[in-house]
């Protein structure tokens, strides 16, 4: 449970702040991430069966308490009872498209559910395909939600 109480900690630090602290703090580790996630119904999934970050078909969690709020934040505001994380900070995870310029993580891949695919496309804003032709769309924050086909690329800014 210590490392609950420091997510919890770290989470209740980001939410409500600026955009720009949301990249910012200290990356969780992998359990402070799964004791935060799965009780609230968030779960990862991974072709390999594994977290470690350096096998690509792993799903890993190294991720920013604000990248982590964002996926809270998701899910809730969708209405969602589950939400299933697919990719995070493993080797090979869309890493041109998910690094800030110091190189900080700052996007999860999501599952499609109709649910969040509705909120999604419901709430925000569509704008121009991404550079590799797949749909996007914007929320007030920055955010920006693209679907690949088999699940949601969301990048927090």
């Amino acid at each position: 449970m210590r490392g609950t109480a420091i997510f919890l900690t770290c989470a209740t630090l980001i939410i409500g702040a600026p955009a720009h602290l949301a990249r910012s703090g200290t990356h969780l580790t992998q359990a402070q991430v799964e004791a935060f996630f799965e009780p609230q119904g968030i779960a990862a999934f991974s072709t390999g069966g594994c977290t470690d970050k350096m096998i690509p078909t792993c799903t890993s969690y190294g991720l920013l308490p604000g990248t982590a709020n964002g996926v809270i934040t998701l899910k809730n505001a969708a209405g969602a009872s589950s939400l299933v994380i697919t990719g995070g900070t493993e080797v090979g995870h869309a890493r041109e498209r998910s690094l800030t310029p110091t190189g900080t993580r700052v996007s999860v891949d999501v599952r499609h559910a109709t649910i969040v695919d509705n909120y999604i496309t419901n709430t925000f804003t569509r704008i121009a395909d991404r550079s590799d032709g797949f749909p996007q769309w914007e929320a007030a924050s920055g955010n920006i939600y693209c679907d690949e086909g088999s699940h949601w690329d969301i990048t927090y800014f």
